[in-house]
């Protein structure tokens, strides 16, 4: 019996000592990690019971698990198994469970009836299972302690279908750990305020939920006058939004409007700055330095500032880090192009740099390798590039090549011009005319009939 009184004594000692965490853990793990027959049978100290069965049930580390029986005493492990059953029968793995125990071990004494489950599968019932809910939880495991109901009945109420609530709450998860009534009312009654109709305010909040996070008085009335004053009208405020560009997160007093007058400064169009902002707000986000400097390279290579190319070039090229841009230079260069080429072919689209090294990859390699085509032609009709590959090229090849073998379509036609075409015109013109002596063209525009290449070489 002493034995054991001092066994007792000298754990919890170690455990509530000012020793390091990480001598407390060995302490405390190597006498749980002892034989059974070795340990004490009336040994319940509820906090090295803690420690243990957060780290053999919930996989924490000593010192995560010391730190968190300091604050939570599971008395009942039952309960705690209860909870962690319901977790695993929703698809959290034990790395899920883990994340969320290390940063909110107290749900294990949670009321699982009248608290987790509810919150658990209202998340199921909005799209969230599996893989999806476990990142949730992992990263805002305090959503299952708040009333999740009364948030989704709030949105409900203001016309949010099910669909809708998901789309917002996967962009921005800490929309659920508010308290709808006092933070999200008041920003949706401003919006109204400003003639905003509902379906309207559903439509920026589904762009950018993240506004409901901000500060109404500090954030969110401030950034609406700027909008306001500079696109003129509500019509183009709510364009804007819709772009879903992250607005809400921009300090526009200080990056929008300085950057309007530098521009202005510059000499470009007013018409033109509105056109830039509308197309891609974060253009005229920059820090006014970069906007210099990237004002200066466009129209160094011979952009005038009142063209719609202009807005393109500038787009790109804001949108653009300089190591990225580099790599994509080198990616054309590898297909046979000079640098002088690959410049000339953005004067000509300026989008041609915004695809990806992927897609630059893609296209060129099935124009050089499939159709034959030098890149130096490439760079004459640098429009290609932004077509889609796999819905549009290989489609519209293996149409023409059906109609090339059968002799339908003499060998001599502009590939140029019937890959731009629209898809209207296209079907109308190749696809159905012949239709009723061909039926595989169908096949071949839908893309079911692999394009071998043409029988002859043809030209852009």
């Amino acid at each position: 019996m002493l034995r054991l009184v001092c066994e007792k004594r000298s754990l919890v000692a170690v455990v509530n000592s000012k020793a390091s965490p990480f001598i407390r853990g060995l302490f405390v793990s190597n006498f749980f990690l002892r034989p059974m027959s070795e340990l004490p049978s009336s040994f319940t100290d509820p906090q090295s019971f803690t420690v243990s069965y957060l780290q053999n049930s919930c996989g924490l580390s000593q010192n995560s698990a010391i730190s968190a029986s300091e604050k939570l005493l599971i008395e009942n492990p039952e309960k705690a198994d209860s909870v962690l059953n319901f977790m695993r029968t929703h698809g959290l793995t034990q790395t899920h469970i883990k994340k969320i125990m290390s940063t909110r071990p107290k749900l294990l004494l949670a009321d699982l009836e009248c608290k987790l489950r509810p919150n658990m599968e209202l998340l199921v019932s909005l799209g969230f299972s599996g893989a999806s809910l476990g990142k949730l939880l992992g990263n805002y495991s305090r959503v299952l302690d708040r009333n999740l109901v009364d948030t989704v009945d709030f949105f409900k109420a203001h016309g949010f279908v099910d669909k809708q609530i998901t789309v917002m709450v996967r962009k921005c998860p800490s929309l659920l750990l508010f308290n709808p009534d006092k933070n999200f009312k008041p920003k949706l009654d401003f919006l109204k305020s400003l003639g905003y109709t509902d379906v309207d305010v559903r439509k920026i909040l589904l762009s950018e939920p993240y506004i409901l996070e901000r500060s109404l008085e500090n954030h969110i009335i401030p950034c609406f006058q700027v909008l306001r004053r500079f696109l003129g009208t509500d019509e183009n405020v709510l364009k804007v939004m819709k772009v879903g560009c992250g607005l809400p997160h921009y300090d526009l007093v200080n990056l929008l409007e300085p950057n309007i007058s530098l521009l202005k400064s510059l000499g470009v169009p007013d018409l033109i700055i509105l056109k830039m902002f509308i197309m891609h707000p974060r253009t005229l986000l920059l820090k006014p330095q970069q906007t210099t400097e990237i004002f200066a390279e466009v129209v160094k290579l011979g952009f005038h500032p009142n063209t719609l190319s202009f807005v393109l070039a500038f787009r790109t090229m804001a949108m653009t880090s300089k190591i990225l841009w580099q790599r994509k230079i080198e990616v054309y260069k590898s297909f046979g192009l000079s640098e002088d080429q690959v410049y000339s072919a953005f004067k000509k689209q300026p989008m041609c740099m915004s695809i990806s090294e992927k897609k630059i990859k893609k296209m060129m390699k099935f124009f050089l390798t499939k159709l034959d085509i030098e890149p130096s032609a490439i760079c004459k009709y640098p429009n290609l590039l932004l077509l889609s590959l796999e819905k549009r090229i290989m489609p519209r090849c293996s149409v023409l090549q059906l109609l090339m073998s059968t002799g339908f379509m003499n060998e001599d036609i502009r590939l140029f011009h019937h890959f731009t075409m629209t898809e209207k015109k296209f079907v109308e013109m190749l696809v159905r005319k012949y239709q009723q002596v061909l039926p595989d063209i169908v096949k071949a525009h839908e893309d079911k009939i692999e394009f071998q290449g043409f029988p002859v070489v043809v030209k852009l």
